[in-house]
């Protein structure tokens, strides 16, 4: 079985899609040709490579938002469009029996089209979360569409009942993600509370900050990036002075940090698609306090404390309460149901269906 997957920020981003390319393009390769596309190289991986250069400006590209974000003519969706087309040949060329485009916007519907000239079969997968992005997804008729979660199932089953929908979780590495190895010192007042995510609005940091500042000791270790990094630094540093700290880590080392903390939290709002770092998290024996919906209940089930972080009261007891208990094996328990070994089966089991 041959299988495209084109991934435009592959190689220079470690987000849960880029993430999610290099684990199933891994472990599939192992039987089968797998190929990922990216705008620039990477070294080190198990699987074909085919680098289609196109510039970028990151910076750039975060500020054009808005309604040409919506219909897919900003800066980034243009750029993605532009590498999707100059792909053609390349696909063209080798034929592929699955296509996975993980960009959304132009590239669903240029690889629909291809995929009916050809005669392969399109899969696309949920990253984006219930919202625009995955109903224009949806609307670009995949022959089957992965669900991260039953709650996004039953929503993506609204929007096109005819579909194909499955759902197949996000996993997580249990062998590099685990209680034993290598730890980090903080240097911070413990308890410590972790937060890693991309430091966008729909992660909501400034919730976590206010509910740490709150708790009778403990600091806030956050990791990650993003568009609001500037205004987050500000709030945490104004809010909890010496018991906040904020950096960027590789993910390549990131295990180190999870094992060197008490507690993990991210309160997203409820339209996040899915999250490995709950996974990553409770694979490393961390108890997670995170946003009450059945999103999270799916992921954390009973290794953790969902609330509601608006109710600031709440989220800081809940953190008190993870850092005190003794949560046993509970996370690591948990996290085991997500294992990539178990996920990339359950794709692989898809993809030949879809190729018979």
């Amino acid at each position: 079985m041959k299988i495209a997957i084109l991934s435009f920020y592959s190689g220079s981003s470690e987000r849960g899609v880029e993430n999610w390319t290099q684990e199933i393009a891994g472990k599939l390769s192992v039987n089968h040709k797998v190929v990922v596309y990216q705008r620039t190289s990477t070294v080190g991986q198990s699987y074909g490579v085919e680098v289609v250069k196109v510039g970028f400006n990151d910076s750039y590209a975060t500020n054009q938002l808005g309604i040409a974000r919506r219909f897919f003519i900003d800066y980034a969706s243009l750029k993605i469009a532009w590498f999707t087309l100059k792909c053609f040949p390349k696909l063209f060329k080798k034929g592929y029996d699955i296509v996975v485009p993980t960009n959304g916007g132009w590239q669903s519907a240029m690889m629909r089209l291809f995929t009916w000239l050809t005669g392969a079969k399109m899969v696309i997968v949920g990253h984006s979360g219930i919202g625009w992005d995955d109903r224009n997804n949806l609307w670009c008729f995949p022959d089957t569409f992965v669900a991260l979660s039953t709650v996004a199932k039953d929503w993506a089953i609204r929007v096109t009942p005819f579909k194909s929908v499955v759902v197949i979780p996000d996993g997580v590495d249990l062998r590099k993600f685990g209680k034993s190895g290598p730890k980090v010192k903080i240097g911070t007042e413990r308890p410590i509370v972790l937060l890693v995510a991309a430091l966008e609005e729909s992660k909501r940091i400034g919730l976590a900050i206010k509910a740490v500042s709150k708790m009778k000791k403990g600091s806030l270790l956050v990791l990650g990036g993003g568009s609001k990094e500037k205004d987050i630094m500000a709030l945490g540093t104004r809010i909890l002075g010496n018991r906040f700290k904020m950096m960027k880590v590789s993910y390549q080392n990131i295990q180190e940090y999870y094992r060197a903390v008490d507690v993990f939290t991210l309160p997203s709002w409820g339209r996040e698609a899915f999250g490995m770092v709950y996974l990553e998290a409770m694979a490393c024996g961390l108890p997670v306090v995170a946003t009450d919906d059945d999103l999270r209940r799916e992921i954390v089930g009973d290794a953790g404390i969902l609330v509601d972080p608006t109710i600031v009261e709440d989220y800081t007891k809940a953190l008190e309460e993870c850092a005190g208990e003794d949560w046993g094996n509970k996370p690591r328990i948990q996290a085991e149901k997500f294992g990539w070994d178990k996920v990339s089966r359950m794709y692989e089991d898809l993809f030949l269906k879809l190729a018979a």
